[in-house]
């Protein structure tokens, strides 16, 4: 298959990597350091203890790659409103899309409710749903770990699970093939019937660790351990349950269940604290802002999830790290 990679972060630079090994015509779209490096050397492939040189096409004009069979969009929310142009002349009329990001996606609730306007908080005035339209696109939920320690380097840590699925749910021609391909490059993927319930799920279940472990700077098993914040973080779950019921995506695990899960992991820091450490921007808008803009819109009220929000969101403004 002829696959673009936009973003050669940890995710991105993982797919990217192993898809190429697996004999795909595999080009990136990637900037700065880190296009600087992959020409120069390769995208560096670390797993289970192995570094393998990975050539790549890469290049910061997409018009130099032209059109793909499947564009796979593993930027960071906050970046994809100025990737979404740059990333044009990859996309044909018959161009799959597959966002491989955190969060409430642009996609999600023009799917689940077609009447509604695309969020504010995510696709403000729609221009992301005009630009990548969600009949193109295949929902996609990560659950596995990678990291970037340099540019142009990516290290597996654990899991190899994709879940992949049409928006309106279904089979396929064309989710056949892209799981066929991922499955091709080592990863363990699984064809929904529901990927929007799938994506739901895993939400409810980090959106509210990523935003505490931002404010306050401890890893995971602190944060599950103090009674006071777990009693906070179940109340948001429970909210976040009531909200995806009113849009077709019930949770029927319990909170205190979907914890105990995370607290066998151990300690660990969130995505959000490293941004955090690193001064990047936070994902804060696809993780918290649209589950609450949601909750606006479908008359659920989400006080915990609210304060979780303004919390975060002040941080993130005094800190430089969310402009908006």
């Amino acid at each position: 298959m002829r696959i673009a990679v936009v973003g050669l972060g940890a995710v991105g630079g993982l797919l990217a990597g192993r898809l190429a090994r697996a004999g795909h015509a595999v080009s990136a779209l990637a900037r700065g350091e880190t296009l600087a490096r992959v020409r120069a050397n390769g995208l560096q492939l670390e797993s289970a203890g192995a570094s393998v040189s990975v050539p790549l096409t890469a290049s910061d004009d997409a018009a130099t790659l032209g059109v793909h069979e499947l564009v796979v969009i593993a930027v960071k929310a906050p970046a994809l409103a100025a990737a979404a142009p740059a990333m044009a002349p990859l996309i044909g009329p018959e161009t799959v899309l597959l966002p491989a990001m955190n969060g409430v996606p642009w996609w999600f609730l023009p799917a689940a409710l077609p009447d509604e306007a695309p969020l504010d908080s995510v696709d403000p005035g729609g221009a992301l749903l005009a630009q990548l339209p969600l009949a193109q696109v295949l929902g996609c939920v990560v659950h596995l770990s990678s990291t970037s320690p340099a540019p142009g380097c990516v290290r597996h840590g654990v899991g190899e699970r994709l879940i992949v699925g049409e928006p309106a749910g279904g089979k396929s021609g064309r989710l056949a093939a892209v799981c066929a391909a991922l499955a091709s490059a080592g990863f363990r993927v699984e064809a929904s019937a529901d990927v929007r319930r799938d994506l739901w799920y895993k939400l409810w279940g980090n959106m509210t660790m990523n935003p505490v472990s931002a404010l306050t700077g401890a890893l995971t098993d602190a944060i599950l351990d103090d009674p006071l914040v777990r009693g906070f973080l179940l109340r948001c779950m429970a909210e976040a349950a009531a909200i995806g019921a009113q849009i077709g995506c019930p949770i029927a695990q319990l909170g205190d269940e979907r914890l105990a899960l995370t607290r066998e992991l151990g300690g660990f820091k969130t995505s959000m604290l490293q941004d955090v450490e690193a001064g990047r921007e936070i994902e804060l808008d696809a993780l918290v802002t649209a589950v609450h803009e949601i909750a606006v819109r479908v008359g659920i009220d989400a006080p915990n999830i609210g304060a979780l929000l303004g919390l975060t969101r002040l941080m993130g403004r005094r800190r430089g790290l969310y402009p908006r």
